[in-house]
C-alpha cells in the first residue's frame, strides 16, 4: 500500500510540474492574439484605440523581466531549494494573472505582467530539476521529453485557446492561469519531492540584472517611441544612449564581477558564441512573424481573435512534429546543416508573404503556405540552436549555457516585437501594408543570416573531429550562475 501511495504521489507530482509549465508557455501564444483585444479595450480611456507602441508593453515588460531573472532564480532555487522557488513562482504568477484579469487601464497591466514573469522566471529553471527529482531513474529521459513537449503542445493549443478566451472577454486569458494556478499550489504543497540544496555560493550579481533590464527596456522604448517622437528627438536619442551604456555597463560589470548574471566569456567559445548569435538573430524574426500575423488578420483582414487562433495552428502545431521527427537527423548530421535549412525555410515563409499578401483575405495562398514553412523552419532550428550550444559547452557548464541561451531568447523578443513597431508604426490599418512588407523582409533577412550562422556552425564541428584532442578552451570561465 505504501508503495502504491507512493508511485501516486510520483504520477501527481509529475502532472502538476507539467500543468504549471503549460500554462507558462500557453501565456505567449494566447497574449500575442488577445493584444488588439485589449487595444480596444482601453479605447475609451485613451481617447481611442490604444496605439501599437503601448501595447507592446504587454509583451515586452514580460519577456524583458524574464530575461533578466532566469538565472537569479536558478541560483536561487540551487541555494534554497526547488521545491520553494517553484511553489513560489507559481503563486506569484497565479496572482499576477488575476491582477492582469482585473486591470483599469494599460499602465497596470503592464506592470502585473512584469510581475508575471518574475512568477515565470521562478517556476522554469526550477520544474525540470523536481520533474527529475519526482521519478525513477529509468524515466528520467522520458520526463525530460515530456517537459520539452509541453512547450510545442501550448504552441499549438495557444492560438486556439487564446481567440476562443477573446471571444468571451480578453481579461478570460488571464483569468484561466488562476484555477491551474490555485490547483498547482494545492496539490504541490502535498505531493511535490523536497530537493537538496546543491550550494551554498552567493546569488548572481543583482546589479547586473539591474543593468541588462534598463539596456533592454531604453532600447525597446526608444525603438516603440521613436515613430512618433522622431528619431532624432532628444527623448529617443536619450533613450539610445541609455541603452548603450547600461549594456556597457553590463558587460564590464559581468567581465569583472566574481559572480556574474551571465558568464559572457562563454561567447569566446566559437560554437557557443555562433549559436547564441543564431538564436538572437532567429528570436528576432520569430518575434516579427508572430505578431504581425495576429496584426494582419485582425486589424488588416478584421478578422476574429478565434478565426486569428485557428488560422494560426498549422505553424506552432508543425514545430513538435518537425522537432521529433529530425531528432535521428540532428545525430546523423550534425546541427548546423538543420538550422541552416531551417533559416532558409523560415526566410522563405517571410518572403511569400512578402510577395502574396493583399489586403483581401486569401489565408489558402497568402497566410497558410507561409505558416507551414515557417512551421518547419521553426521546428529545425530554433531547439538545435540551444542544443548546438549547449552540447559544445564543458559539462559542469551546460546548465549555465542553457540558462545564458534562455535569456537570449527572451531579449530577442522584445527586440523583435520592438523593431516591428519600429517599422509599421504605432497605429495599424490598411495604408501600412508596405511598412509590413518591409518588416517581413527583415525577418527574412535575419534568418538568411541565421542560415550561414549554421554553415559556421557545420565547418567548426567538422574542424573539431579533425583535429587532435585539445586542452580545455583557454578563455577563462568564472564561476557564474546555474540556470535553467
Amino acid at each position: 500500500m505504501t508503495s502504491s501511495v507512493w508511485i501516486s504521489n510520483q504520477r501527481v507530482a509529475s502532472i502538476v510540474i507539467l500543468l504549471a509549465v503549460f500554462m507558462t508557455n500557453l501565456d505567449l501564444w494566447i497574449v500575442n492574439v488577445a493584444l488588439p483585444a485589449i487595444g480596444s479595450s482601453f479605447a475609451s480611456s485613451a481617447g481611442g484605440a490604444a496605439t501599437l507602441s503601448s501595447l507592446s508593453w504587454v509583451l515586452n515588460a514580460y519577456a524583458i523581466a524574464l530575461a533578466a531573472l532566469l538565472v537569479v532564480a536558478g541560483r536561487l532555487g540551487d541555494r534554497i531549494g526547488q521545491r520553494p522557488v517553484f511553489l513560489a513562482g507559481v503563486t506569484l504568477f497565479t496572482l499576477a494573472s488575476l491582477a492582469c484579469a482585473v486591470a483599469p487601464d494599460l499602465g497596470t497591466l503592464v506592470a502585473a505582467r512584469a510581475l508575471q514573469a518574475v512568477g515565470a522566471a521562478a517556476q522554469l529553471p526550477t520544474s525540470l530539476a523536481l520533474l527529475l527529482a519526482s521519478v525513477p531513474a529509468e524515466h528520467r529521459t522520458r520526463a525530460t521529453r515530456n517537459w520539452a513537449a509541453v512547450g510545442g503542445l501550448a504552441a499549438a493549443a495557444g492560438p486556439v485557446a487564446g481567440g476562443l478566451l477573446v471571444q468571451v472577454d480578453w481579461r478570460w486569458v488571464f483569468v484561466i492561469n488562476v484555477p491551474i494556478g490555485i490547483a498547482t499550489v494545492a496539490a504541490g504543497l502535498r505531493v511535490l519531492p523536497s530537493t537538496a540544496r546543491r550550494e551554498e555560493g552567493r546569488l548572481p550579481d543583482l546589479a547586473g540584472a539591474v543593468l541588462i533590464t534598463l539596456a533592454i527596456a531604453a532600447l525597446s522604448g526608444a525603438l516603440v517611441q521613436a515613430p512618433d517622437w522622431g528619431w532624432l528627438d532628444a527623448r529617443s536619442l536619450t533613450l539610445f544612449v541609455l541603452a548603450l551604456a547600461g549594456a556597457a555597463a553590463f558587460v564590464r560589470r559581468s567581465l569583472r564581477h566574481r559572480h556574474p548574471l551571465f558568464e559572457l566569456p562563454l561567447l569566446r567559445l566559437p560554437q557557443f558564441g555562433a549559436a547564441s548569435a543564431g538564436t538572437f538573430a532567429f528570436g528576432i524574426a520569430f518575434a516579427i512573424m508572430l505578431l504581425s500575423n495576429v496584426l494582419w488578420c485582425q486589424e488588416i483582414w478584421h478578422w476574429s481573435a478565434l478565426r486569428t487562433g485557428v488560422a494560426m495552428v498549422p505553424g506552432p502545431a508543425l514545430v513538435p512534429v518537425v522537432t521529433v521527427l529530425t531528432a535521428r537527423a540532428a545525430q546523423r548530421l550534425g546541427h548546423g546543416p538543420l538550422v541552416t535549412a531551417g533559416g532558409l525555410l523560415f526566410a522563405a515563409a517571410m518572403l511569400w508573404r512578402t510577395c502574396f499578401a493583399s489586403l483581401d483575405a486569401d489565408y489558402w495562398l497568402d497566410l497558410l503556405p507561409s505558416q507551414v514553412l515557417g512551421g518547419v523552419g521553426v521546428g529545425l532550428t530554433l531547439g538545435t540552436l540551444v542544443a548546438a550550444g549547449v552540447s559544445s559547452l564543458p559539462g559542469h557548464r551546460a546548465a549555465t549555457g542553457s540558462a545564458l541561451v534562455n535569456s537570449v531568447r527572451q531579449m530577442s523578443a522584445t527586440v523583435g516585437v520592438a523593431l516591428l513597431v519600429a517599422v509599421v508604426g504605432t497605429h495599424v490599418g490598411p495604408a501600412q501594408q508596405p511598412d509590413f512588407r518591409v518588416a517581413w523582409v527583415v525577418a527574412a533577412a535575419l534568418s538568411v543570416a541565421t542560415a550561414v550562422i549554421g554553415v559556421r556552425i557545420t565547418r567548426g564541428a567538422r574542424t573539431r573531429e579533425a583535429a587532435p584532442p585539445t586542452q580545455t578552451p583557454a578563455a577563462p570561465l568564472t564561476e557564474g550562475a546555474a540556470g535553467q
